[in-house]
């Protein structure tokens, strides 16, 4: 069996960097659209959003937003 280990953050040292996936307009997956880091005191994020790379872009929770409602 292999085994994977995650990157870890070179912001702070402590935590991994872990891969998140998303959907695209099209409904298609994106995987790897974005790489967080698993210490919540560090909040290191890379996100790709229509070809460009953003590096620590504010994070939310998901209770904060408003529902998407898809047509």
């Amino acid at each position: 069996m292999e085994s994977f280990a995650f990157p870890k953050c070179q912001k702070c040292k402590v935590g991994d960097l872990v891969p998140l996936s998303d959907f695209g307009n099209q409904g298609a997956d994106v995987h790897y659209k974005a790489w967080v880091c698993t210490n919540p005191d560090c909040s290191f994020n890379i996100k790709i959003r229509n070809g460009d790379i953003y590096v620590n872009e504010p994070i939310s929770t998901r209770t904060l937003q408003a529902p998407r409602v898809r047509a």
